[in-house]
């Protein structure tokens, strides 16, 4: 075939012009030979015939040349489209490796997210307060509702009353006041138990009045300082940090000296409350002598300028003599680096010893010159009415009361919230606070 014949049957293949070649069939695969009886392979009809004589390849390539030209070419309308292109032979190429896919996390089981229950109203202070005097005014309410049941108010009564009054650590001159004028109101009449326990809280509020002072620091004084004193547990180191809290949310610079050297834990609680309220606090090793960290404290009160120093002492029992002597010294140290010191003396109580803690009053007053209270741990087992007891035969003043360890559960006293709280009235309205 020409190269002009080959060229053109190139350009038929490709666009569909004369006839597509067709695929050389491959050859059948020969089958053997039947052998005959003697073994030898018998010969089929073809073998027996003789052979032709091959041609020449160059006459055999003419040949087909020449039957191709005869060929005539298919009109255009009759050209078939064009074949699908064939596959060419595969190429040995080794087939480009996939992008290996990035590794996804792991799905993570996610619990199903319950609904949030509603939040519980916030107490108000004398909600809490309220909750804190609760066993004593619990059972003072029981007695006075057994006490005025479809009776009149006769002496029987009243005995009985005063008798409750003074279990629940209220004091016998208080208890005989408000029997006293409930007498006067309602002798020989018929009476109810709210009334008995409007004349309770009233009577309350006026014994506890006079001793009402907030902690107002005398700044002429710098540094003015506070000693901390009480027996063991009363929670003394907890106080100094909710003063110090509040101190230095009013902006005043506190130091703190960490005078209860018998307690590591003291020391380092008394660190966290100085880190927390960016006060300084003044520490030393345990078993440190306590007058010393005392003197220390002044010294870097004075030379940091600070208007307010804390300093705590370790709980005392006050039926040990040797303890309170020492107790008496860290005073006498105080006083030599400023005779006017320590301006203030707090004592404080813990309102769940009852009739102990007016022994404890009347000791460390003698010992230390105590010039007012702080009453913790009004936590719902409190013995509350003993602070009446003690304001009735004290006087001192009263600057705060606690309800439990955070800086908002320390408190300035108030008489009306208190006597209302133990005798289980309802808070003041602003009319009556008026």
């Amino acid at each position: 075939m020409s190269a002009e014949e080959k060229k053109r049957g190139w350009f038929g293949r490709l666009f569909g012009g004369g006839r597509p070649e067709e695929a050389e069939p491959a050859p059948e695969a020969e089958e053997p030979a039947e052998e005959s009886a003697t073994g030898e392979p018998e010969a089929s009809g073809e073998e027996a015939r003789p052979a032709e004589a091959p041609a020449s390849r160059d006459e055999a390539a003419a040949a087909a040349a020449e039957a191709e030209a005869e060929e005539p070419l298919a009109p255009i309308d009759a050209i078939p489209s064009a074949p699908e292109p064939e596959t060419g032979p595969a190429l040995d190429v080794e087939p480009e490796a996939e992008p290996e896919a990035e590794p996804q996390p792991e799905p993570v089981a996610v619990a199903p997210v319950a609904p949030e229950a509603p939040a519980e109203p916030k107490q108000s202070w004398f909600q809490r307060l309220r909750a804190g005097l609760s066993r004593s005014s619990s059972a003072l309410g029981q007695s006075i509702t057994g006490l005025v049941r479809k009776r009149k108010l006769d002496d029987e009564m009243l005995q009985d009353l005063e008798d409750a009054l003074i279990q629940a650590d209220l004091g016998v001159d208080t208890a005989m006041r408000i029997t006293e004028e409930l007498a006067r109101r309602r002798y020989d009449k018929q009476v109810t138990a709210d009334e008995v326990r409007s004349v309770l809280a009233e009577e309350v509020e006026k014994v506890l009045k006079p001793v009402t002072k907030p902690l107002q620091p005398d700044f002429s004084h710098k540094p003015h300082v506070l000693l901390m004193v009480g027996v063991n547990g009363s929670g003394k180191t907890t106080t100094i940090g909710k003063l110090a809290a509040k101190f230095r949310a009013d902006g005043r610079k506190v130091v703190m000296g960490a005078g209860d050297t018998f307690r590591a834990a003291a020391i380092e609680q008394l660190k966290v409350w100085g880190e927390r309220t960016g006060a300084t606090v003044v520490a030393k090793a345990q078993g440190s002598d306590a007058s010393g960290v005392a003197w220390e404290t002044l010294d870097v009160a004075k030379r940091e300028g600070a208007d307010i120093a804390l300093v705590d002492t370790a709980g005392r029992l006050q039926n040990k003599a040797h303890l309170m002597d020492e107790l008496t010294k860290i005073v006498r140290v105080i006083r030599k680096h400023d005779e006017t010191a320590p301006h203030d003396v707090i004592l404080v109580l813990d309102a769940t010893t009852g009739q102990n803690a007016m022994q404890q009053v009347e000791i460390f007053r003698q010992v230390c010159g105590v010039t007012g209270l702080v009453m913790t741990k009004l936590d719902g087992t409190a013995r509350g009415g003993i602070l009446v007891a003690i304001s009735d035969k004290h006087e001192l003043p009263v600057h705060a009361i606690g309800i439990g360890e955070g800086v908002e559960d320390l408190e300035a006293f108030d008489a009306g919230q208190f006597a209302r709280a133990i005798a289980g009235v309802a808070e003041a309205s602003t009319e009556e606070r008026a």
